[in-house]
Parts: C-alpha cells; structure tokens; sequence
C-alpha cells in the first residue's frame, strides 16, 4: 500500500487525524519539501511528534528516480508525505500512477490546501476562483520581468469577473543552478515582492490580497493597491497573493473588515 498524505499548512500538528494515524502505522515514512513545506516545523520536529523517521526525497528522487518508494510500497506499507494536500502537484500524481500500473494499491489522505486557506482568510469566494498562476523569481524564468503567462492568466480570469491565487516561487537550496546553492538558506518569495512586479509591469492600481503563513497562529492578511502592498514587509514565509475580479458586496466588505482594504480602493460591486 502506498498512503498519500498531506500534512496541512503549518507545522506537524496540522495533519488530519487520519493521516496522523498513517504516518504512525507506515512501515516507511517518505515525504518530499521542494513544491512546498511547512514553515512552521522541521523534519526533525516532525519526527518526533510522530514517532517516526522520515526519508526526505529531492526533486529528482522522486521525479527521476522513485523506485525506492515504489519498492517499499510494493513490500510493505508506505506513507508518502507532503505539505498541503498531497495531489495538488502533477509530480505526486504520476507516483500514483506508476504504483498503480505495479499493482500496488493507493490511497489518498487530503490535507489543507493554500487555495482552501486563501478563500478563507480573505472572505473571497471559492466559487469565484479561476486559473491559479505561479510566479517565479526574475532570475528563474529566463526572461525581464513578470511572465507574459501570469499576467494573461490574471486578465483572463477578471474578464470573466473570477479572482486569482497567485502562487510564489520557492528555491530549494542546491535543486537549481539558477537558486541558492546547497547548504544556503532555502529562498522564498515574498507577497511585497509579488505586489511590486505585478504593479510595476502590469497594474499599480489594481487591488492585491497578501496572505502571510496561511494555517499558522497569526496569519496576517492585507488588501490594498499592488502599489501599497509593494511597500510592506509581511514578515515570515510562506506568503500567497490573491489579485480579486468582480467582488459580491460581502467579499468587498470582508476585505475591508478582515484584510484592512481602504474602501476607497476597492472596485465597484456587483
């Protein structure tokens, strides 16, 4: 059995009971923090709270080379480990995939996810979402400045009136030439940093929502113009930024209440 479990937004007590007790009853615990990680905890500290030890893969140990999880799993029960919900990323799904071509039987444990997270601390709807967008670090797309992709997924979404999830790079120490190297702190982007590229190559004006360390004791949330939140500094990661479409009256008001947005920035509602 090969168990995918998400382990939530924060730190190691944010796991569902459920998965919890999979963890605990695994014969192999494996768990990968290269498309996200609890920011709130450390492997170690993960560990111990749950009795168990946990094989941490890189990008490539699981990408290129996930034999080792598909062998314990074939031999014995294994639990598969990541932050959030553990099929948000192509990369686990072609696990599954390649357990299930063996024989091997699957299941599927769901954690918090940062889009479940951003709809609730903001008070924006969920229905309302459309295409979330990643942005990555200038230096990691090969090109000056915003992607032309994020700025199109942004515009396409406010044509049809629905909000976008921005997700912010994350550089693993030593999984890219291009980020920090191995044994320098992991980098991450910030929601001040987002704001500021988004409002210098696409629209100042325009309302953002930074959402800082979804899932933890003080999440902070903060909606003003892209310009505004450019200038601020959200403290610790992991941080979101959510650009809002056509708002309902009480999205609008949750922004204003919940996020401190200036009524007088937001845009008109339906």
């Amino acid at each position: 059995m090969l168990t995918f479990v998400g382990l939530g937004l924060w730190d190691e007590r944010s796991v569902t009971v459920e998965g919890r007790d999979a963890l605990r009853a695994a014969d192999r615990v494996f768990a990968e923090f290269y498309t996200s990680r609890l920011a709130g905890t450390t492997v170690e500290a993960l560990e111990t709270h749950h009795g168990v030890d946990v094989e941490v893969r890189d990008r490539a140990g699981v990408e290129r080379d996930p034999e080792p999880v598909l062998e314990a799993a074939a031999e014995g029960d294994v639990a598969f480990c990541t932050a959030g919900d553990t099929m948000i990323s192509t990369t686990h799904v072609d696990l599954r995939v390649r357990a299930a071509e063996r024989g091997i039987d699957t299941r599927v444990i769901h954690g918090v996810t940062a889009q479940s997270a951003a709809s609730s601390l903001t008070g924006l709807q969920n229905y309302r979402f459309g295409k979330a967008v990643t942005l990555p670090f200038e230096y990691a797309h090969g090109a000056d400045g915003t992607p032309r992709s994020v700025i199109d997924g942004i515009e396409a979404n406010r044509e049809r009136g629905l909000h976008t999830l921005v997700y912010l790079d994350i550089k693993v120490a030593g999984s890219s030439p291009a980020g920090p190297a191995a044994g320098e702190p992991d980098e991450y982007m910030t929601a001040d940093h987002a704001a500021a590229a988004l409002a210098r190559d696409w629209d100042p004006e325009a309302v953002g929502v930074a959402v800082a360390r979804a899932g933890s004791p003080d999440p902070v949330v903060a909606a003003d113009t892209l310009a505004a939140l450019g200038e601020r500094d959200f403290g610790d990661p992991l941080h979101m930024l959510v650009v809002p479409g056509e708002l309902h009256h009480l999205e609008a008001e949750a922004l204003a209440e919940l996020a401190g947005c200036p009524r007088a920035v937001l845009p008109a509602v339906d």
